[in-house]
């Protein structure tokens, strides 16, 4: 069975959404001495475009934020995609950075972050594709979005 990154995201019967485009003035993916991979902070983009609105704690509950957080996985891997040409070209997840927007008395910001990781997981498998990572609260997110992420990667040496 064949057991890459490309074969793990369809087996999970998943979608990508469209590579999100800049809104600022900043790259969305930059590669650093043809080994590193830093993707910028991404927000819930869906299928459709649209993006998941709403703040955690107020406007929906930590399982929804943690849906939040897995499409945000989505997105990223949109824009590995858009840019690499595969999912294969990464060896392994270095760093996460998850920044939830929610309400002050929230407290499960590393609950909702694993809906990200846990996607990463299963593309790259537990070794490869769990990481060192950082899940923060934040008093607002462009927006409105409940979840930003940005990520770093390795590439697969050539």
């Amino acid at each position: 069975m064949d057991n890459t990154p490309e074969s793990n995201f369809a087996q999970l019967g998943l979608t990508l959404p469209p590579a999100p485009k800049p809104v600022g003035v900043y790259k969305p993916l930059l590669i650093v001495d043809k080994r590193w991979v830093y993707v910028s902070g991404h927000g819930t983009v869906q299928e459709d475009g649209t993006l998941i609105k709403g703040r955690i704690g107020k406007d929906m509950d930590a399982d929804q934020g943690k849906l939040a957080a897995r499409q945000v996985g989505l997105a990223i891997l949109a824009t590995l995609k858009a840019n690499l040409g595969s999912l294969n070209r990464v060896k392994r997840v270095i760093k996460v950075l998850g920044m939830v927007n929610c309400t002050t008395d929230f407290e499960k910001h590393p609950f909702i972050i694993n809906g990200c990781s846990e996607l990463f997981a299963k593309v790259w498998g537990e070794e490869n594709g769990i990481g060192v990572r950082s899940a923060v609260g934040m008093g607002t997110l462009p927006d409105n979005i409940p979840v930003e992420i940005e990520a770093l990667f390795e590439l697969e040496e050539k």
